[in-house]
């Protein structure tokens, strides 16, 4: 079955981008069946409830019931692993 993560950062452009492509990736590479999908800031109270969990570079309000995994691993190269683990945690 697919999981839906959710990637965000304050405007949806670079830095989303690049987290998006990396835990997609490094995902893919393990055997899991995931679609990543990008997103404002602002805009994730209106798209977390169809998400498995949020991955997000910058502080989000209002993500309901749907994990929320804050960080900048992916941007810093350090503790990448840590955060994947998390995220696998939560794909059930």
């Amino acid at each position: 079955m697919t999981k839906r993560i959710l990637v965000s950062c304050g405007t949806a452009v670079a830095t989303s981008t690049v987290v998006a492509k990396k835990v997609e990736e490094t995902l893919k590479s393990k055997g899991y069946d995931v679609v990543v999908e990008q997103c404002k800031a602002s805009e994730v109270p209106y798209k977390a409830a169809s998400a498995s969990v949020i991955v997000t570079t910058t502080p989000i309000s209002d993500a309901g019931n749907t994990p929320v995994i804050q960080t900048i691993s992916f941007l810093t190269g350090v503790g990448i692993e840590a955060d994947i683990e998390k995220i696998i945690q939560h794909l059930g």
